[in-house]
């Protein structure tokens, strides 16, 4: 029995699990669902409209401050496309009542007309951050691509101060049923 081989005992390899893939996989999964959750909040844009001045007489006028009327210019949003604008309290300013579209010949050319004669008006009494104060008022048969479209114009025409109002006075609804 001395000359029988004697058994080779085959060295046991350590088990090793490689978990490269893995990680990469897990990583992967990780920044997917970190986009598709950032992908899934709702896109809103921050408003802030206006509180509302209460008196018997004038609970149609909204009060924003002194002098703040030379400064006030009302967009009433109707269907269409049609936009009908004016100055300061609708009962001083029929006569500057317009009706214009959209785009750079339309309310891009007014906003940017008033919006430098008001700055240019501010700058010269000392208060050269005062621009104009902008009321949208879409109209219920206006459509949600106008007030996105105004919206848009307003950042194209650099008004610091606008606010969305869904009510109407009497006048305005009279006033879009005429044009």
């Amino acid at each position: 029995m001395e000359n029988l081989p004697k058994k080779v005992r085959s060295k046991k390899l350590s088990t090793r699990v490689d978990l490269t893939a893995m990680v990469s996989v897990s990583f992967l999964l990780i920044i997917f669902f970190m986009v598709t959750i950032e992908l899934a909040k709702p896109k809103v844009m921050d408003l802030s409209l206006p509180e509302k001045y209460y008196e018997d007489k004038w609970s149609h006028v909204i009060h924003c401050g002194l002098g703040a009327d030379d400064r006030l210019i009302t967009i009433l949003l109707d269907d269409n496309d049609k936009i009908v604008t004016y100055s300061g309290p609708l009962f001083y300013s029929l006569e500057n009542l317009k009706i214009l579209n959209y785009g750079k010949n339309g309310i891009r050319k007014e906003l940017a007309i008033k919006n430098k004669i008001i700055r240019e008006y501010s700058t010269k009494i000392g208060r050269p951050r005062n621009g104009p104060i902008v009321i949208i008022k879409p109209s219920k048969k206006s459509n949600f691509k106008n007030l996105v479209d105004i919206l848009d114009e307003m950042a194209i025409a650099k008004i610091d101060t606008y606010a969305i109002v869904n009510e109407f006075t009497p006048e305005e609804s009279k006033l879009l049923a005429v044009k």
